[in-house]
């Protein structure tokens, strides 16, 4: 049986793009999940315990990860992440590939924010909380504000980033979701400047309801910073809506096409 997959593999990746899709999802969670078990040792043999400097660790094992999915990266704004001391990363959120693209670009001490539930996501999760990640109980928006105020106090304290997706959830409907406020009091708070990055559509190579994963090309664009020195909380809905028109029209500039395609769609 084994003998009989091993052959029937090749086949099935060159002529279904269907099996091609799962393979892929799969392949890519299984790889993850192996890696953070390597990850674990490490990052207690390096730091003792839970570090922001993990961060290091996870970002150099993942970062080979994109070649096995046929994926590439084209970035341009480098200049803007060379900025002493601490600012908050706010970028859209499409699927688990962001991961790709976040560690592609990872500035030291930087870690993120997720939801809590990663937490319990395997050897990921631990890893995740080994590398500082923030978690965050999305249902409850007082335990979310109290945890974003503590996250503004760590950041001052430690010198720490801080990488937020402020559409709250994964979105691939080819536009953004309206922002919610919470990195904008986090950056307020600290008053600490806000980085945009725009991650163009995935919808040039993965298609989840077509059950396509192609190989492609995916553009990240580093935008400039938006100070928030002197602003309060009163200018946090105007701090939120000007990033989100600056992101989107930059998004809808760099995301190609629907349909357009950087890989075949049959294999």
């Amino acid at each position: 049986w084994i003998l009989l997959l091993l052959l029937l593999l090749p086949a099935l990746l060159w002529t279904s793009s269907t099996f091609v899709f799962y393979f892929k999802k799969v392949f890519y969670v299984a790889w993850m999940m192996m890696l953070a078990v390597v990850a674990i040792p490490i990052c207690f043999l390096k730091s003792g315990g839970r570090d922001i400097e993990n961060m290091r660790v996870i970002r150099f094992l993942v970062r080979h990860v994109k070649y096995f999915l046929g994926l590439r990266f084209q970035v341009s704004g480098w200049e803007h992440l060379q900025t002493e001391g601490p600012y908050v990363i706010i970028s859209n959120h499409q699927s688990s590939l962001d991961v790709l693209a976040m560690m592609e670009i990872l500035p030291d001490r930087c870690t993120m924010v997720a939801k809590k539930e990663l937490v319990y996501a395997g050897t990921v999760g631990i890893v995740s909380w080994l590398g500082g990640i923030v978690f965050i109980n999305r249902k409850k928006t007082s335990d979310a504000k109290s945890v974003m105020t503590d996250a503004a106090n760590t950041m001052l304290q430690d010198q720490i980033r801080l990488w937020v997706f402020p559409e709250g959830t994964r979105n691939q409907k080819g536009d953004l979701l309206p922002f919610k406020k919470g990195a904008f009091h986090l950056a307020v708070q600290a008053q600490a400047p806000i980085i945009p990055l725009v991650i163009s559509s995935y919808s040039n190579f993965y298609l989840g309801k077509e059950k396509q994963f192609n190989s492609g090309t995916i553009t990240l664009k580093i935008l400039p910073k938006i100070p928030t020195k002197g602003l309060t909380t009163d200018d946090v809905s105007d701090l939120c809506d000007k990033s989100y028109q600056i992101m989107r029209s930059v998004f809808m500039e760099i995301s190609p096409q629907l349909g357009q395609s950087n890989g075949p769609v049959g294999h």
